[in-house]
């Protein structure tokens, strides 16, 4: 476990890593300054060009490598994801797991073809292919500290570029040292990936440091804001994925002991820190009385605690600043007039599993992103008042419909605009083939999985050749 923590020192010095359940600390890694940003942006740009010219089953290699050692040095990665990040072994699992196949996605990706062949009114060769931007800036979160950083790093490093990783101080080994520790033993070069924990000040340098072009960003949509106006007045481009507030829409006809269990799922994954949490249960109201009942009495009943030394559903909350938000949103909520039907109390950083019961469209819980194992739910009496409950959000990232009639789900979704859509699913939901991305302030789109890879870290470059020079009048 160890060998993937980087103790070394950096500009800002050392900072501690924290178990959040237990508050030990498990090791000590460098903090990065500005002028780090500075020194790896430099490195990485004069390291890329070899690493562009470099023939694509090399590249390729290098990532299948990758992939595999995700897979045999699993147990390591998840214990730190476990004991760093919070998480349960099962939720570790399926970090490790995903990041295994986003590398070999990005194995394949090196091999693609580059470009098309373009017709020309003209008696010469036009071809559109896409080259390498350069140097690529990531910026990844604490939640999902594995995989929202990998995927943007292995496409990144297949297609020829070089990247300056700035993952969360608090999840600095599972989010980025475990990712540079496994490439370099796949047989990374030295200098083409950068591992900067910092602040925000280390990530506006990133952004606006002349050798990055392209910037990947995971976080608040608050922070992407400000990345993304920072991105503009240097002209970069960037790519967003930020908050959201999912709906999980259950309809009348929907099986009601899958739809609770899959609700309670969507809600209390990762004790509700992940993106994709259903955060808006959008209940018929037909069937919304044992739908609380059941949703409440799973919620009592999941065992919450260190996922590191017991066998539990939820582990600890981050840290108290995020505890803190969480409660507040709870209060503010049954403040308003809705109903705690379980939970709404914590025991240091663990959180239990919360039911908030006739919540109105207006109630804070309902409004604002929770980040936190909180299931507001909300009643309607029509597929019309069910979208309209739906859409009635700044966000749209991930939408889950349960119902006995698939069709049905599919012809509701349709009317209500999200980035991902899962009929008879609950709302989180990931995988390297797919394309994932949001819409309204979830977003600018996808830019990860599949073709997108491609679009996302490349330049579209036209290139002509004429086998003798034109004639001109001039």
């Amino acid at each position: 476990m160890t060998e993937l923590l980087d103790g070394r020192p950096l500009g800002a010095g050392l900072r501690d890593v924290v178990e959040p359940a237990t508050g030990a600390v498990l090791g000590r890694v460098g903090l990065a300054s500005t002028g780090d940003v500075d020194r790896a942006c430099r490195e990485a740009a004069a390291a890329q060009p070899a690493w562009a010219a470099t023939g694509f089953e090399e590249r390729a290699g290098v990532l299948r490598r990758a992939g595999t050692l995700f897979e045999s040095r699993a147990a390591d990665v998840q214990e730190w994801l476990v004991r760093e990040a919070g998480s349960v072994p099962a939720k570790a699992g399926v970090e490790t797991h995903v990041a295994a196949q986003e590398c070999y996605e990005a194995a394949a990706l090196a091999s693609r073809p580059l470009g098309d062949i373009l017709p020309s009114a003209l008696p010469r060769l036009s071809l559109a292919r896409r080259s390498p931007v350069g140097v690529v800036g990531v910026i990844a979160p604490f939640n999902f500290p594995l995989i929202l950083a990998i995927r943007a790093v292995a496409p990144a490093l297949a297609v020829g570029n070089a990247v300056v990783l700035k993952p969360d101080p608090r999840t600095a080994v599972g989010g980025g040292f475990a990712i540079a520790a496994l490439l370099r033993e796949a047989g990374l070069p030295d200098g083409l990936l950068h591992v900067l924990p910092g602040g925000a000040d280390v990530g506006a340098e990133l952004v606006a440091h002349p050798a990055t072009r392209v910037i990947a960003f995971t976080g608040s949509t608050a922070a992407g804001r400000a990345v993304a106006e920072l991105a503009g007045r240097h002209l970069k481009r960037v790519h967003l994925e930020l908050g959201g507030n999912s709906a999980l829409v259950v309809l009348p006809d929907a099986d009601l002991d899958l739809a609770v269990s899959a609700g309670a799922w969507g809600s209390y994954l990762h004790s509700g820190q992940i993106c994709m949490t259903a955060g808006r249960h959008l209940v018929h109201a037909s069937i919304a009385d044992e739908y609380v009942e059941r949703l409440a009495a799973h919620a009592d009943a999941l065992p919450v605690g260190d996922p590191y030394t017991a066998k539990v559903a939820l582990g600890p909350l981050i840290d108290a600043g995020q505890r803190d938000k969480v409660h507040r949103l709870v209060e503010a909520t049954v403040g308003d007039g809705s109903r705690l039907a379980a939970g709404g109390t914590y025991d240091g950083l663990f959180y239990r599993p919360t039911v908030l019961d006739r919540v109105g469209a207006d109630a804070p819980a309902y409004q604002q992103e929770i980040f936190g194992p909180v299931a507001p739910v909300v009643r309607f009496s029509t597929e019309d008042e069910a979208v309209a409950l739906a859409a009635d959000s700044e966000y749209g990232l991930s939408l889950g419909i349960l119902t006995g009639d698939a069709m049905r789900g599919l012809a509701l979704a349709e009317r209500i605009p999200t980035g991902i859509v899962h009929v008879n699913d609950q709302t989180v939901n990931d995988e390297a083939v797919a394309p994932f991305g949001g819409v309204r302030d979830s977003g600018t789109g996808s830019r990860a999985g599949g073709g997108s890879n491609a679009d996302a870290y490349t330049d579209l470059r036209w290139i002509t050749v004429r086998g003798t020079i034109a004639p001109y009048p001039f």
